[in-house]
């Protein structure tokens, strides 16, 4: 296979190296063959081992933990194609790090989002792919051009599979998320509820409000991003409390720092249902209610339209 303009090289960081074997393969296309080493010192160092001069070549890294390390590993090999001439750069970004820095939470704070997309962009990237952004206006953030590819299909392949669509019900773990569930509900033409999360004073616990009938229903969670798993595992409570038959969970990213993983296993939930965007850890491998939903097949088909110069919008219509 090859783009419209040179040859397609696909270049892997250390980030998520089963991803990226599993793109590759579904291109039909080997890794470019490179060198992504440390130094004694912990400085990293990249050289490519083929010709990439006039390729279109694509950096498959997420920007996960450690996000610093791994956002340092994206930048060093752009800086590496772009002075071995590549004709066009773009980031493949599974997991963008820092999308949750995406405004001013307080005075005094800085917008990282911000500040690592103008460092991708300078570093000399030429183009974005990134899956499920934590807010869509990040896009902007990008003085180039951004293709921010969806989970939702592959989701809702898996859900129609698995589930009577008649006694399930889509719901948002907080408000923030109801837009993101309310457009799974809708491809899936089930009813939609809220868990609305509130502290009523500082050092309480949260309060959760369901709102919307879940009783008698299977509830589906759905979320761009699972970090600890204290809100999902607190919503599945407060589901199950209010009738609900079983709760599972979508999220597209799962992050699952520190106990996390033992957190869910521990919990409620029937089953949590994750992309590997991120490598997943032994302790997210190892829980028997986590499962992985591979997205190497969405990405693959992404990489093709843009090296043809086709387009990827009409992979989610």
């Amino acid at each position: 296979m090859s783009a419209k303009n040179g040859s397609i090289k696909l270049v892997a960081g250390n980030s998520n190296p089963a991803l990226a074997q599993a793109i590759a393969q579904g291109l039909d296309l080997p890794l470019t063959k490179a060198v992504v080493r440390r130094f004694a010192d912990m400085e990293i160092f990249v050289e490519i081992q083929e010709n990439v001069r006039g390729s279109d070549a694509f950096v498959i890294q997420s920007t996960s933990f450690p996000a610093n390390d791994h956002l340092m590993e994206l930048l060093i090999i752009t800086d590496a194609l772009r002075r071995s001439s590549a004709r066009r750069i773009t980031a493949v970004l599974p997991y963008f790090g820092y999308a949750r820095q995406d405004r001013k939470s307080g005075s005094r704070t800085p917008i990282s989002a911000k500040l690592v997309a103008n460092m991708i962009t300078q570093a000399g990237v030429d183009r974005v792919m990134t899956l499920d952004l934590h807010a869509g206006q990040i896009q902007g953030f990008f003085d180039i051009p951004t293709d921010n590819l969806f989970a939702a299909p592959l989701m809702v392949r898996d859900i129609k599979d698995k589930f009577d669509l008649t006694k399930t019900m889509v719901v948002s773990p907080d408000v923030g998320g109801v837009a993101r569930a309310r457009g799974l509900a809708k491809r899936i033409n089930t009813p939609l509820a809220i868990v609305d999360k509130r502290r009523e004073r500082p050092g309480e616990s949260e309060v959760m409000n369901v709102i919307g009938e879940v009783s008698g229903h299977t509830c589906i969670l759905v979320d761009d991003i699972v970090d600890s798993g204290g809100t999902l595992v607190n919503a599945a409570d407060a589901l199950l409390a209010k009738g609900a038959k079983d709760v599972y969970a979508y999220i597209t990213h799962g992050v699952l720092s520190g106990g996390a993983a033992a957190r869910i296993a521990g919990s409620r939930l029937k089953e949590l249902v994750i992309t590997d965007s991120i490598l997943p850890t032994d302790a997210v491998t190892k829980a028997p209610n986590i499962r992985t939903l591979p997205i190497a097949s969405l990405i693959s088909d992404a990489i093709a339209r843009t090296a043809a110069e086709e387009s990827v919008s009409s992979l989610f219509d």
